[in-house]
């Protein structure tokens, strides 16, 4: 099962390819925020995060919310916490 979890911008690492470094749940990674053009997220917003892109901006307390019903769901949200940490765009 693939979940879209939410991740923390932490910063835009390369603005012309719309790259951006991204925490979810301590797990640091590089993204694509390319659709989420023109206007990428600053460093501190929040983005849905699904295989490796950023699919929506997402309010902290939205985020919160819904990382607390994901960590529920126990193996399903650790297996997808693993293929971030092991995975990469580039």
């Amino acid at each position: 099962m693939c979940l879209g979890i939410p991740g923390r911008i932490v910063e835009i690492t390369d603005r012309d390819n719309c790259l951006a470094r991204v925490d979810v749940s301590g797990v640091q990674r590089t993204i694509s925020v390319r659709l989420l053009e023109p206007d990428l997220p600053d460093p501190d917003e929040w983005v849905l995060v699904h295989v490796g892109f950023a699919m929506a901006r997402i309010d902290e307390r939205e985020a919160l919310l819904t990382l607390a019903a994901v960590q529920k769901m126990g193996e399903s949200y650790r297996d997808e916490i693993d293929a971030l940490d092991s995975s990469s765009i580039i």
